[in-house]
């Protein structure tokens, strides 16, 4: 699966290198390198038609959900990606300020339609062609040509992060350094840097940016990382009980409604809260409508990102909507994403103000430390709770415990503590069978 996926993200990001090359250099009448790498790959699309890929897989054949699919996670890969490069020392990469229905100049309608289109062509087609193709090359010459072009990729990289974030010269410290090594791999970072950057400013010329001075008398001011992660934390909380309660109300028992082995906490909501304010902090003060939305499509395209993602990694659905009006394989429906819509507006104008308040009281030192121990506690708690389930998933499949990591799983958290964690993981047809 791991070598599939880099295989298509290394064909579509030199499709779309050349797309986009081509395009430009008939625009400027001389050759222009679009890519933000020196090599003929361009990560967007690489990253776009992965994604588009392995997460729209079953709707092929359903034109209008495919391109829809394809139309939203494409522009959110846009978007995000024309923010973060912006944050470069070369500004804006591209500007659709001047075309129709557009959001911030990155992303606008009549490039999401052709992103649809285009995403759907490749889920359709394109993809199982490309497939088809890595699996005509022999095994052994596979996993070389992948792992040479993740190597020159990497470095490639790394020289493309240099030149966009950092500063122009050496790099900070090195001359203080004894290890002739260190000093080498500098000197190569230096070397990378400065082609990379001396290609960029052909082609963009760097932004001199006004720095606003943040004050330090404010923890976690802002939308930045702490406060992020935070809500990020009490949105996985909150989202566990509030949904316990809900199962209580509707089907009247008590179901643990958690995403990792270790207390009530649900990801899915973290992850909702955390993104969705880092996506629309910026328009916290736009219309409800807009936030209505914005919130119905990508709470959508969210949660039908993440039941295709459980299913793929641990071979289990844990929640099936087939009973539910105008759903989509189960995955999403119409009400729960109008009930997306609704959150967005909730959070952002009655909610969000009051918890980035009460986070923001914290002292400085103290809410560092105390955030950085719930990132290691967190991260702990996903790596065991992705180990069980992988466990869970190879028992299903009749995989004897060999290893030691496996046999602690099978001692610690076998079938029952699964089924009681977990009581709607349903195993697909698919492993089913493969395991019986």
């Amino acid at each position: 699966m791991i070598k599939q996926m880099l295989w298509l993200f290394f064909c579509y990001g030199f499709l779309g290198w050349v797309l986009e090359t081509v395009a430009a250099t008939i625009k400027r009448k001389r050759f222009v390198n679009r890519g933000l790498l020196d090599g003929p790959v361009c990560a967007l699309y690489g990253f776009a038609g992965m994604l588009l890929t392995f997460s729209l897989a079953e709707l092929r054949g359903n034109w209008l959900f495919l391109f829809l699919g394809s139309a939203i996670y494409a522009t959110v890969l846009e978007w995000i990606a024309g923010h973060l490069l912006e944050r470069s020392r070369y500004g804006k990469w591209w500007d659709y300020s001047s075309m129709p229905f557009q959001l911030d100049g990155y992303i606008c309608l009549p490039y999401s339609i052709l992103w649809g289109v285009l995403g759907s062509v490749s889920v359709q087609w394109g993809s199982p062609v490309l497939l088809r193709l890595y699996n005509m090359i022999p095994a052994t010459a596979g996993k070389i040509v992948i792992g040479v072009l993740v190597a020159v990729t990497a470095v490639d990289a790394l020289g493309s992060l240099i030149a966009l974030y950092g500063r122009p010269g050496t790099m900070p410290g090195l001359e203080r350094m004894d290890s002739h090594i260190t000093v080498l791999t500098g000197k190569l970072q230096n070397w990378i840097s400065y082609t990379t950057r001396r290609r960029m400013e052909k082609f963009y010329q760097p932004v001199e940016k006004k720095r606003e001075k943040v004050t330090s008398a404010v923890f976690a001011q802002g939308a930045g990382f702490y406060k992020i992660f935070l809500l990020f934390f009490i949105g996985a909380f909150l989202g566990d009980i509030t949904e316990t309660i809900f199962c209580r109300l509707t089907a009247g028992v008590w179901m643990s409604r958690s995403s990792v082995v270790w207390g009530p906490f649900s990801l899915v909501w973290g992850i909702a809260l955390g993104a969705a304010t880092a996506l629309l902090y910026k328009y916290k003060d736009r219309s409800d409508r807009f936030l209505f939305l914005v919130g119905t499509f990508l709470g959508g395209a969210y949660e039908y990102l993440c039941s295709v993602f459980t299913e793929i990694c641990f071979g289990a659905v844990f929640w099936d909507y087939s009973k539910i009006p105008f759903n989509l394989g189960g995955r999403i429906n119409l009400l729960y994403c109008f009930f997306w819509g609704i959150a967005a507006v909730v959070w952002m104008k009655g909610l969000y103000p009051h918890f980035s308040k009460w986070i923001e009281k914290i002292p400085i030192k103290p809410g560092k430390v105390i955030t950085w121990l719930l990132v290691v506690f967190m991260a702990a708690n996903v790596s065991v709770s992705a180990m069980a389930l992988a466990r869970y998933d190879q028992r299903s499949s009749g995989i004897a415990a060999e290893a030691s990591w496996q046999q602690y799983m099978d001692e610690h958290y076998g079938d029952e503590v699964i089924a009681r964690i977990y009581p709607n993981a349903i195993r697909t047809a698919e492993d089913s069978q493969s395991g019986s």
